[in-house]
């Protein structure tokens, strides 16, 4: 019963929602090119158009999922809508309403669907509160951002919300997000090529130095994209480990950053055979879970036949599709 564990949606909900209440809170939908509508901050950030599968009908997607053979979907929102530039309380609303209309979309999809959360982490309390909060609604874990406003993640304030996660047993899908103008991405799909998966190696990279793993030793994540240029790049980032000025670089791993490579958990969007068996080698199969990242350009459109491809035994091939997704998402619908 294979279970893609990293998709996101846009419910009808929270459009009605930000129609009738969202400029109280700063949030805005606004005409966009083609026809199409996207969402305006009150701090200035416009966002880019709603893509089509973001906000498509459910029987579109639920179409989908019985042609891919895939019995359940984890579904987040859309983390350039996190809006972490809101003022505080208009940010701490905008996540609760991101949370109780997904909420209300899946309690009435919950045969195939379960979801995720998201928080206003710029309020470190304030997160953890919502994901409590959230996780007594029926989420089943929540997606929070490689970066916030171009800070890492792992070197912001967030003890309380790690704190409450590692206590729930949520696990936390980090996910990059791009919200601000970066050069040279423009062109050639190079911001969903190569900029998303070094927000996530970013990411990555902050959370292992800066001691987050070795402080809530029982938080689980689980990485976008395969862990992004992470797995590739452990050996390099073991050599500067040990070469930097630690203290200077306020670096406070405890071990090489390779040998946390197996206290993550990693979505099995890398898409090429090769490159799957390679993370697998890095990470151990049983870190390894089914994603497709659909709703978005880069979304791998045939999971199973990528997992297949790669030349896998049945075990191994059940336990990323099936085994796997179900031990770590322990809340998840049956």
């Amino acid at each position: 019963m294979p279970i893609d564990t990293h998709a996101h949606y846009i419910p009808p909900q929270l459009i009605a929602a930000i129609k009738a209440r969202g400029r109280d809170i700063g949030v805005a939908l606004v005409p966009a090119d083609g026809g199409k509508e996207a969402l305006r901050f009150a701090y200035g950030f416009k966002v880019r158009p709603f893509f089509p599968r973001l906000v498509e009908p459910v029987a579109d997607r639920l179409k989908w999922l019985d042609e891919q053979r895939l019995d359940r979907q984890i579904v987040g929102t859309w983390p350039d809508i996190f809006a972490y530039g809101l003022p505080r309380e208009h940010g701490i609303a905008w996540h609760r309403m991101l949370n109780d209309t997904l909420t209300e979309w899946t309690a009435d999809h919950s045969n195939r669907f379960d979801w995720i959360s998201s928080v206003p982490l710029t309020d470190a309390e304030a997160a953890a509160a919502e994901l409590e909060r959230s996780l007594n609604a029926g989420a089943i874990g929540v997606i929070i951002s490689a970066n916030v406003e171009g800070t890492n993640i792992g070197e912001l304030p967030l003890e309380p919300f790690w704190r409450k996660a590692e206590a729930l047993g949520a696990p936390v899908l980090l996910h990059p997000v791009l919200a601000t103008a970066v050069p040279r991405i423009g062109k050639f799909a190079l911001g969903q090529i190569a900029h998303y998966t070094y927000d996530t190696t970013l990411g990555i990279g902050s959370l292992i130095m800066s001691g987050v793993f070795d402080r809530f030793p029982k938080l689980t994540f689980l990485m976008s994209h395969g862990g992004g240029t992470y797995p590739y790049l452990a050996g390099r980032f073991d050599v500067m480990h040990g070469r930097m000025d630690k203290v200077a670089q306020a670096n406070v791993a405890k071990e090489p950053p390779s040998a946390y490579a197996r206290r993550m958990t990693y979505d099995s969007i890398v898409h090429a055979p090769k490159a799957l068996r390679f993370l697998i080698e890095i990470a151990g199969i049983e870190n390894v879970l089914l994603g497709t990242d659909y709703s978005f350009p880069p979304a791998d459109m045939e999971p199973l036949a990528m997992v297949q491809s790669a030349g896998l035994s049945k075990a191994d091939s059940d336990a990323i599709s099936d085994g796997n997704p179900r031990r770590v998402f322990t809340r998840m619908r049956r």
